[in-house]
């Protein structure tokens, strides 16, 4: 089982405009075995909120072999072709590292930020992940599209990769997932969707008929993490903050579907997660693996938790990693 560590991009008025906690985290991971670090996108939070692509160039540089990967950028509030190269030049930068995940975004605060009327998020997403596919694979492009046009246009360089860095693409509902299978290579699961709904959505989502150019059908679910060497003392670490961001999710997410989810206590976000003894988290791991999962995000680090606590749940998953 593949493992990923999503990164606390989450700044303060001390902290600004640093990166040290993540680079930590980030080149500890990579020397315990994760295959990615992952970093998310967010806007209009106060103290802040370090931005995503300025941030992955940042840990980029800061590593040396451990993957890139977001989860994600929200498409429809870029210019495709600015993303293209931007996530095209983290690849040649890193080496070959980058997979770029996405997702629709849900905040209508943060479109009315960005000037991107939401009823138009659907179009923007498949123009903006159809041209910067081909961006990134062709030698030569014209696109004639509803809200990008270019001619004969080119990236140089391109990404390393061949033939491209792989796309992730995030939601829950049957149209994302479909438009999942047609665009992308990879479907991230939410970090709330409960265990006993994933079989039928991996199901549903690796029956939908792959587009041409999709390099596979990845699943990677997305989970809070905490590993200590008791249950109970994983919970003692992770409870509090965690139940301070869940909280703040039950505002952001109050136009969402599934804000009610965030509502819930330890016991439920518990069966939904990976915390607990080294043991427990390895059983859980496998769990996931038996779903079809391919790979496993972990959010170990909430607003809140000290440095020196996930650092030590970076470590002690690590061990669980090697064995």
């Amino acid at each position: 089982m593949r493992l990923g560590l999503y990164l606390n991009l989450y700044g303060d008025a001390a902290d600004r405009p640093s990166l040290d906690d993540a680079v930590e985290q980030a080149r500890l991971a990579e020397q315990a075995g994760f295959a990615w670090v992952v970093l998310g996108e967010r806007h209009l939070h106060r103290p802040g909120y370090h931005e995503i692509l300025t941030s992955l160039t940042w840990i980029a540089a800061h590593t040396e072999r451990i993957g890139l990967a977001t989860a994600g950028i929200v498409a429809p509030f870029y210019n495709p072709v600015a993303l293209a190269q931007t996530l095209a030049h983290i690849d040649v930068l890193s080496g070959g590292r980058l997979t770029a995940g996405f997702v629709l975004g849900y905040r209508p605060e943060e479109f009315a930020l960005f000037g991107v009327p939401q009823r138009e998020r659907v179009a923007r997403f498949e123009e903006c992940l159809e041209l910067l596919t081909r961006l990134w694979t062709a030698d030569e492009v014209t696109f004639e599209g509803r809200f990008t046009q270019v001619e004969e246009a080119f990236l140089a360089p391109r990404p390393v990769q061949a033939p491209r860095p792989r796309l992730w693409n995030g939601g829950r509902v049957p149209a994302v997932l479909e438009r999942t299978a047609r665009m992308c290579d990879g479907w991230t699961t939410s970090f709330n969707e409960v265990d006993a709904d994933l079989p039928g959505k991996i199901e549903e989502y690796r029956a939908y008929e792959r587009g041409p150019g999709t390099l596979g059908a990845e699943v990677i679910v997305c989970r809070e993490g905490y590993c200590a060497p008791t249950s109970q003392g994983a919970r003692e670490a992770l409870e509090a903050p965690l139940r301070d961001l869940y909280d703040a999710y039950t505002g952001w997410k109050r136009t969402s579907s599934d804000a009610g989810r965030y509502a819930q206590g330890w016991d439920e976000i518990a069966a939904r997660s990976v915390i607990g003894s080294p043991g427990q988290c390895e059983e859980r791991l496998a769990h996931y693996a038996a779903m079809g999962a391919d790979g496993v995000v972990l959010r170990v680090q909430p607003p809140g938790m000290p440095q020196a606590d996930a650092l030590r749940t970076i470590e002690a998953f690590g061990h669980v990693i090697s064995g």
